[in-house]
């Protein structure tokens, strides 16, 4: 219907009074269509609103209210109806300006008066539902449990429960709200993302509380932790790790919090720990569990069961699990996965039970102990020797290449035994594939000893190579060439030792990269090639080779980063072995002469190994990419990444570090970060190598680069550790001179370094006779006179802290000096107290003082007379007056006349400041008629100092006018009363 505008306005307001929405809608509408009038089209749009009200229809009410607003801002009806449509929609802050701009226009309407109350009631109620913990937890669950919600909803509400968990309070609200069946609902699911995230969110609550770990443990069951820990998925298998950590680091000693007399009661936690450990034992050996979770299980007995600190004298779970669960770790050992009927395992489950066996048997306290795990360990391989069962046999010969590479010792002797040498050399001649590749295997792994090597290379070289020369399957010819390896590498790097004849090293070598590098063999075969070349590399022929073929380092990193953590131990020994950074023992001159004279065997070094070698080699590494190989290294599990290993790989750093233009390089690719943890866990001298090498790093880079975040403040414990005195003097002087650029970059990092009890060892440094040394400490102590419990250190009497300061500024060294009187200033400009300290703690300051104004370096000097300067300003007039008194007034003069010199201007400036304090505390004596206090000698220097007048760009030139003046007129005065 077309027609007048107005006409058609107002045939809707009369169906709209007669409540007729629809047909007043429809009018409004065409009217809309054909207005022209702005001011009418805002009141059509405002009417139209109000039937899209009454209709509930609130999107509509509130764009046409918006509309009217659009023409006329101050259209209080729209204003009032778009409020309402809004609150209709939940958006109650919009609604909420709206009808405060009503009010604000109609002060006085109750109407608005109300409906702001009302609406500000309703926002501050909202949001403390919101923001409530009690309706955020239900809130996600709901959005998790709601299988018709959005995946990004549900992965937010997932991540927002783990974030809430890992806070106490979080944790807590969960609990309270019945969150744990809750997340055992998710669990059921099924579904490896609400699994993941019920997992992680049991974690972050079981952490560091123990009643709220023990509870949770009841309420969902070791057992069904367990079944999860052992589903065929990675990921979940970690995380489900995890929480047993959480849980065994809560009930034994993760929990700091006082429980009163219920403790006892309550919170015995033995029973729950010991289930724990036996489910664990039980999941090693159970064909249902997945490669994942049996790695996981094995992960968790290695940090739980040997103690931590070898000081502690209970061994209990080491004895507990020797009883209950040896012979499952040993059956591990012994899978051939080639045969049917096998654990499921993943490339790392073997490894990883060779190094639990390991870790039990170093927790042994006693020679019983030991004996009873020796036993334990002989009786099943016996029993596993059946001539007639050739598959029984092997899994016993592979259960001894489990042993030999965990607890060599224990089955050394067994391997000595009649007949089980002879047995392994017999399986090399088996038709069956299968028995030669596992038997290869522990003949390569039972030479790991000379004395072993001697005897395999009189019984089985020959064989090795027969096996080689024979065999069509790649797997076993690898493995026999390997072998060979070994034995040709018995002698190390001592050149003369070459166990076979010159070349054939080389030959071998050249096979094992060539399968190296053959992307179509598997991965396995592959990295029994690194193995060959971690024992072909002690040959120094063969390093240089290896490190030349570009190709081969590429694979070798590649395979280094792969899922298959078995070959660490084989690259990093590699690795050490092409930078010669193994341990080398001092060679004596003198016992070498005697060595000779006895005719006894004496190591000789391959020209190949010298310096210039080694460095070239390191450069080829670092070209082909060895630092993100490294990185990923160190991120390992730290089962299969153990202590040995880091140490290896501390080692390589430190070597690759060596450079200074190398270093640039190795904080890129994350070498500095990778850093840290082989710094703060591993042997001691793993510990030694790795925080030497962030010393390197980290004296010459920027922290915030090389140590990103957080990271930095992990960097100083490292550091510190290598100021004790039973460290080398070049890990001291590299340890202060890291500590001093971090000390220089921010306050935090100051105070980190004095937490860490620093200042002691960096004081004693100070002390040094090595020029070096005591230049980089001193250096260290003037970049931390910024904290305050240094300041008090230099305050405390008793000591010759600032003493040995101040004759610092007078040493020969100049480096030496500049760092002694740029902590000398900083620290004389903040503790005014010191100003006056350090004229009593040695009758030499005011020489030293003069020497230091009178340096020919303009850094020295001008350290110098910054100190006077701040000796003037100290509040101390008999200090000020011996300064001014003394030779000094005439050497700043000398500084202060001097014309401006770009090179010197800092300088000049100080001596003229210097000057107009020596004149303001002159004319203030002057005027309190203590002028007799000064010589005529000295008013008329300053006199004459004013006179010459080449002080215009004085940065108190007001002040020095002003007080020159004064000092001219009082010492004409003087001058004219001592002539008559």
């Amino acid at each position: 219907m077309m027609g007048d505008p107005n006409q058609l306005k107002d045939e809707g307001n009369k169906h709209f009074q007669a409540g007729d929405i629809d047909k007043a809608i429809e009018c409004y509408t065409s009217a809309i269509k054909v207005c022209k009038d702005k001011k009418v089209l805002g009141v059509i749009h405002r009417n139209r609103s109000a039937c899209y009200l009454k209709k509930e229809n609130y999107a509509n009410a509130a764009s046409d209210a918006s509309k009217a607003i659009d023409i006329d801002a101050a259209d209080i009806k729209a204003l009032y109806r778009r409020c309402q449509a809004l609150e209709k929609l939940g958006k109650l802050d919009m609604a909420f300006k709206d009808v405060q701009r009503c009010a604000t226009i109609e002060p006085k309407n109750k109407t608005f008066l109300e409906t702001l109350r009302r609406l500000g009631a309703e926002i501050q109620a909202k949001l403390k539902t919101t923001f409530s913990t009690d309706s955020r937890v239900q809130n996600m669950f709901e959005i998790l449990l709601d299988e018709e919600m959005e995946k990004d909803k549900r992965e937010k509400a997932a991540n927002n429960l783990i974030v809430l968990s890992r806070d106490d309070a979080g944790a807590e609200r969960i609990f309270q709200n019945n969150g744990v069946p809750l997340l055992l609902n998710m669990i059921e699911t099924g579904k490896s993302e609400m699994v993941l995230a019920a997992i992680r969110t049991l974690s972050g609550m079981c952490t560091g509380h123990k009643a709220r770990a023990m509870a949770i443990i009841h309420m969902v069951g070791i057992d069904k932790i367990c079944s999860v820990m052992a589903v065929d998925n990675e990921e979940i298998a970690m995380a489900t790790c995890n929480l047993f950590q959480c849980i065994n680091d809560s009930l034994t000693g993760g929990d700091r919090r006082e429980y009163g007399k219920e403790e006892a009661l309550v919170l015995d936690a033995s029973k729950d720990l010991k289930t724990i450990l036996l489910s664990l034992l039980e999941m090693v050996a159970n064909k249902k569990v997945s490669g994942h979770g049996r790695d996981q299980a094995l992960n968790l007995l290695c940090r739980n069961v040997p103690r931590k600190d070898k000081k502690e004298r209970d061994n209990s779970r080491s004895l507990f699990t020797i009883d209950n669960g040896l012979k499952k770790i040993l059956k591990v050992c012994g899978q051939v996965t080639e045969l049917p009927d096998q654990l499921p395992m993943t490339e790392n489950t073997q490894l990883i039970a060779s190094v639990l066996l390991n870790k039990i048997y170093d927790d042994l306290k006693c020679d019983p102990e030991r004996d009873n795990f020796r036993d334990i360990c002989d009786q099943y391989i016996k029993s596993k020797i059946d001539p007639n069962d050739m598959d029984k046999t092997i899994h016993a010969i592979n259960t001894i290449s489990g042993l030999l590479q965990g607890p060599f010792d224990v089955v050394n002797a067994l391997v000595g035994h009649q007949g089980i040498m002879e047995m392994m050399v017999a399986l090399c001649a088996s038709e069956r594939e299968v028995d030669q590749m596992v038997a290869v295997e522990a003949l390569i792994h039972s030479s790991s000893k000379m004395s072993r090597a001697s005897f395999i290379i009189t019984n089985g070289v020959s064989l090795l190579k027969d096996i080689y020369k024979k065999t069509k399957n790649e797997r076993i010819k690898i493995r026999a060439l390997v072998g060979l390896c070994k034995l040709g590498s018995a002698g190390g790097d001592d050149y003369s030792l070459r166990q076979f004849a010159e070349g054939s090293t080389e030959k071998l070598a050249k096979q094992c990269r060539k399968w190296l590098c053959n992307p179509q063999i598997d991965t396995k075969t592959r990295n029994w090639a690194i193995e060959g070349l971690a024992y072909l590399t002690n040959d120094a022929d063969v390093k240089d080779d290896f490190v030349e073929d570009e190709l081969a380092l590429k694979a070798m990193f590649e395979l280094s980063k792969s899922k298959d953590k078995t070959i660490l131990y084989s690259v990093a020994c590699t690795l050490v072995n092409c930078t010669n950074c193994y341990e080398k023992k001092d060679i004596i001159p003198e016992l070498v002469e005697l060595a000779k004279f006895s005719k006894q065997h004496v190591p000789e070094q391959h020209p190949k190994d010298k310096k210039d070698f080694i460095q070239r080699r390191v450069k080829r590494l670092l070209k082909a990419g060895v630092t993100s190989a490294l990185a990923v290294m160190v991120k390992a599990d730290n089962s299969i990444l153990t202590d040995q290993t880091k140490e290896l790989l501390a080692r390589v750093f430190l070597a690759l570090s060596d450079d200074p233009k190398d270093r640039g390089i190795l904080v890129a690719e994350g070498g500095g970060k990778a850093l840290i943890p082989l710094a703060l866990e591993g042997t001691a001298a793993g510990k030694v190598k790795a925080s030497h090498a962030l010393a390197k790093i980290a004296a010459i880079s920027n922290p915030e680069i090389a140590f990103p975040g957080e990271r930095v403040y992990e960097v100083v414990r490292p550091l510190v550790s290598l100021l004790q005195t039973d460290r080398d003097g070049i890990q001291n002087f590299e340890a202060l001179r890291s500590l001093t650029n971090l000390a220089g970059f921010s306050e935090k990092l100051r105070v980190k370094i004095v937490k860490e009890k620093a200042l002691p060892e960096i004081e004693n440094y100070m002390f040094e006779d090595h020029e070096q040394i005591r230049q980089a400490a001193t250096e260290c102590m003037c970049n931390l006179v910024t904290c305050k419990e240094v300041q008090d250190r230099y305050l405390e009497d008793g000591n010759d802290k600032l003493k040995l300061l101040v004759l610092l500024c007078g040493e020969d060294d100049d480096k030496l000096q500049m760092a002694a009187a740029g902590g000398l200033a900083m620290l004389t400009a903040i503790q005014k107290k010191i100003c006056t300290k350090l004229t009593k703690v040695t009758s030499q300051w005011l020489e030293i003082l003069q020497r230091l104004c009178l340096h020919t370096d303009p850094k020295i000097q001008h350290r110098g007379l910054v100190i006077v300067y701040n000796m003037l300003n100290s509040d101390d007039s008999e200090l000020s007056k011996k300064l001014i008194e003394s030779e000094l007034l005439e050497i700043l003069s000398v500084i202060g006349k001097a014309a401006d010199n770009p090179k010197k201007q800092d300088t000049i400036d100080v001596a003229r400041m210097c000057l107009v304090k020596a004149m303001d505390l002159v004319s203030s004596c002057l005027v309190l008629g203590k002028v007799s206090q000064f010589s005529t000698d000295i008013l008329a220097e300053l006199g004459a100092c004013v006179c010459v007048g080449t002080y215009s760009i004085c940065p108190s030139e007001q002040q020095w006018n002003t007080a020159a003046g004064f000092v001219i007129q009082k010492a004409l005065s003087v001058l004219t009363t001592c002539m008559c």
